[in-house]
């Protein structure tokens, strides 16, 4: 777990490095009208990561106790490292699996700060849920809910989500026609 924390706060550090210095313009910025900006791909992280706070605020609590589909799922193991594997890869765009984590198009300016306190608050919900077995606890995705996956994996998700879209704001940097500091 330390070192999905360690992750976590590595993540949290490159971004205000890599995009705290952005103004309202950059932060908005979109290579095309398909495409999202800087402060869209971290305002669906912080969108997504809330929707696993009432599981790890559960598990957190010691009031967690896995379904009956979650204890005997047979594709728990499988769905896991799908994810994990699939959110590594950049050849793949994927469609945003729910309505409620898609950005808005107009993203405040503050967002790198919004989502430093995003990654302080998982970062305080998985240190809480320290004492869960992180084999044994089975958390169901919150977006597809015939996905199991143990609790491990869903910190390696989260960790694996939060790169996949950093490398996709890093190329919005680097796209053509991105607004100079001004």
């Amino acid at each position: 777990m330390d070192n999905i924390i360690y992750e976590l706060k590595k993540i949290t550090e490159d971004a205000q490095k890599t995009f705290g210095y952005l103004n309202t313009e950059q932060i908005n910025w979109k290579p095309s009208a398909e495409s999202w900006s800087v402060g869209q791909c971290f305002e669906h992280l912080i969108k997504s990561n809330a929707e696993l706070f009432p599981a790890l605020d559960k598990i957190g609590s010691g009031t967690w106790k896995n379904s009956f589909y979650q204890n005997y799922s047979p594709l728990t193991s499988f769905w896991g490292n799908l994810l994990v594997k699939s959110l590594q890869k950049d050849t793949r765009k994927f469609k945003t699996p729910s309505v409620k984590i898609v950005p808005p198009s107009d993203v405040s300016r503050d967002i790198v700060e919004r989502f430093a306190e995003n990654q302080a608050e998982v970062i305080a919900k998985i240190k809480a849920a320290e004492k869960a077995d992180l084999q044994k606890t089975v958390i169901t995705s919150p977006f597809a809910k015939f996905m199991t996956y143990r609790l491990a994996d869903g910190y390696r998700i989260i960790v694996e989500h939060e790169r996949r879209h950093f490398r996709q704001a890093e190329r919005v940097l680097q796209a053509e026609g991105f607004p100079n500091q001004i």
